[in-house]
């Protein structure tokens, strides 16, 4: 009932076979004991191991152990993982494609052979340094400062909401060359002994009631010293960056999807079976007209993401098609969960009925990577020709 308009028929064989073996994997796996790791804000590290059986890590990249898999399919990894659970996702987001993805846009050859394989693997885990406590929307302006000397680094800075940041092997950061102004991208890895460089300090922030179950951090950086090898020689300025925003905002559209689809489904079944006055809720008249609309809605964001996914296979997605397609899921999203938990009334507010770890989960998907609003900006220069931001 949640692919309305049966999007999913027209999917390739080996499309198939990825979104059925995420479905089980979330399905089996994932949904008995999310609910806890969630509500003890801690990472479920035992599905690590699962996850890399999968095969799906890396998803687009071609080689170094990945899938190289079509846009189409990367997006059936992100709804399938949210329609389980946003943090597992985030986790996916940020590993298989910020952190990879980067690594795959703007490394030389010898820096893929060197990181993509393990990462691949998930022998190690990845994260994706750019946002700071000053800069969100405006990254281009992020403050973090590099400097050569010699044949190393000095870094100095500090990022802040960095998923897996406390823990990651290798970590793709970003800072400004003191020489010439322009962004870098550098690598951080761990040693030998699981430590990070002298000067790299993470830490967990607390307090979230959103994404509990992936943890992020906030990275001080004081005179941290990386060899040259560690610069990704494809990183020049911030229209590189951009390159691997672009690349992997479609994500967090599929995972608006995953979302809606997740409750949409809960709200439905939940109207069928509850009975108030004597028949089943969903008898009523008001309750078939919401859920009547959240289809439409949720079915409009699966008709953005599958046209999203057919150009960006073709390389004919533009940037503000792109933010287009994440500030219409996001907004539509969160609108789906908003009702699918009213719905629901109280029973909406409890973990066991899984949708208020939805609904608090795509406040956070409406945030990062790019905020509704500015999504809105991007297209509106598009439409206009005239940038309202620098």
């Amino acid at each position: 009932m949640s692919d309305y308009f049966r999007l999913d028929d027209d999917l390739t064989p080996d499309e198939v076979l990825i979104r059925n073996k995420v479905r089980d994997f979330a399905e089996q796996q994932v949904m008995p004991i999310i609910n806890e790791y969630w509500e003890k804000s801690e990472f479920p590290t035992e599905l690590l191991e699962p996850l890399a059986a999968l095969g799906i890590i890396g998803t687009t990249i071609q080689g170094y152990g990945c899938p190289g898999m079509s846009r189409k399919a990367a997006g059936m990894v992100a709804r399938e993982m949210a329609r389980a659970d946003g943090s597992l996702n985030t986790f996916l987001g940020v590993h298989s494609n910020l952190c990879m993805g980067a690594l795959n846009i703007l490394g030389s050859e010898e820096q893929r052979q060197r990181w993509l394989p393990a990462l691949a693997r998930i022998e190690k885990t990845g994260a994706f340094a750019l946002t700071e406590p000053d800069h969100g929307s405006d990254s281009v302006a992020l403050e973090t400062q590099a400097r050569r000397d010699g044949e190393q680094w000095v870094i100095s800075g500090h990022k802040r909401w960095i998923g897996n940041g406390h823990a990651a092997d290798v970590t793709v950061l970003f800072a400004r060359n003191t020489e010439d102004g322009n962004v870098n991208a550098f690598v951080v890895e761990k040693d030998a002994k699981g430590l990070y460089p002298d000067g790299y300090s993470p830490t967990v922030i607390t307090g979230k009631v959103g994404k509990r179950a992936i943890l992020q951090a906030d990275i001080t950086i004081d005179e941290m010293r990386l060899p040259a090898a560690n610069r990704l020689d494809g990183c020049h300025d911030f229209r590189d960056v951009s390159r691997v925003l672009q690349a992997t905002r479609g994500g967090a559209a599929w995972e608006a999807v995953g979302h809606g689809m997740a409750t949409f489904e809960i709200a439905s079944d939940y109207a069928r079976t509850r009975h108030q006055f004597g028949k089943p809720i969903g008898s009523y008249q008001l309750v078939q007209s919401r859920l009547a609309n959240m289809l439409s809605e949720l079915t409009v964001m699966q008709l953005l993401c599958t046209r999203m996914a057919e150009l960006a296979d073709r390389g004919q997605l533009t940037n503000a098609q792109a933010s287009m397609v994440k500030m219409a899921t996001a907004q539509k999203g969160k609108w789906i969960c908003s009702e699918a938990r009213d719905l629901l009334g109280g029973n909406g507010l409890l973990l066991e009925n899984h949708v208020i770890r939805h609904m608090t989960d795509m406040e956070v998907v409406s945030t990062y990577e790019g905020t509704d609003s500015m999504q809105a900006l991007i297209v509106g220069r598009d439409i206009t020709g005239i940038s309202a931001f620098k």
